[in-house]
């Protein structure tokens, strides 16, 4: 018995073979790694906006550090009245003070040179060997070879007792949780000591006879309006190195300055 053919519409309709599903899968797959790529790139830029805030709080902080230290030396409030606060330096009972006359410089810097970092209290004597301590700490891998004398870890820096935190020695408002100030520079007893940020005045005798040519000294033939008069008594300057940590682990902010404390001539 022979079957009937098939109707001329049903013999020319074409075959499906799955295509437009395959169509239809690679485009999703597509879709869905361009929003994978765009949603990995908006929290990469996250990551760098983060990253760079956090960087420039504890830049900030720093900075506000480096100012805190001179109130400190100058024994000052910010308005420039004399700080006589209970924080104050000169309040502060087994403080290390800042010299005021050249017989107090030797005996000051004879007792920083017996402590195990050369400092206390946020006084420093001149750090020897490499001075980028802050680099350095017991899980710094690989750790710094040729460890000279005198050279100290950073952990061992940022103690109590050693160095100096925001207000400590000036009398400054550390702030509060509700303080508009930056968050970095509020601390207290509590606070770790690898939070927060701290600062450290170094001590440097000042010879006379190693000044400049030009810049302190009259040259000859040269008027007296180009003289630098730093007017120092005692003649001593100061490096003070302030370091701010961030939020985020690895976030860390150093700033220094060399700084002359000039007697006023009234």
């Amino acid at each position: 018995m022979q079957s009937m053919p098939l109707p001329l519409h049903q013999r020319l309709r074409p075959r499906q073979q799955g295509v437009a599903l395959f169509v239809v899968i690679v485009f999703v797959m597509l879709s869905m790694l361009l929003a994978l790529w765009a949603s990995r790139t908006s929290l990469f830029n996250e990551m760098v906006v983060g990253n760079d805030a956090d960087y420039q709080r504890a830049f900030e902080a720093a900075q506000t550090l480096l100012q805190d230290a001179e109130l400190d030396i100058r024994r000052e409030n910010p308005d420039g009245s004399i700080c006589a606060a209970a924080a104050c330096r000169d309040k502060v009972s087994g403080a290390a003070l800042i010299p005021l006359s050249t017989s107090e410089v030797t005996p000051l810097l004879a007792d920083l040179d017996t402590q195990p970092t050369k400092c206390r209290t946020g006084l420093c004597a001149k750090r020897t060997g490499r001075q980028d301590f802050w680099k350095y700490t017991s899980t710094t891998n690989p750790a710094p070879t040729n460890l000279q004398p005198g050279e100290v870890k950073l952990e061992d820096m940022t103690k109590p007792g050693i160095g100096a935190r925001y207000g400590q020695y000036s009398g400054a408002a550390r702030g509060d949780a509700s303080s508009p100030a930056n968050p970095l520079l509020q601390w207290d007893n509590t606070t770790p000591d690898n939070q927060g940020g701290w600062y450290w005045i170094e001590v440097l005798p000042y010879d006379e006879s190693s000044k400049n040519s030009g810049v302190i000294v009259k040259p000859a033939g040269v008027g007296n309006d180009n003289l630098l008069r730093l007017n120092l008594a005692p003649n001593v300057v100061y490096r003070i190195t302030a370091l701010a940590f961030g939020r985020k682990p690895g976030t860390m902010a150093v700033l220094q300055q060399t700084y002359a404390r000039q007697m006023r001539k009234d």
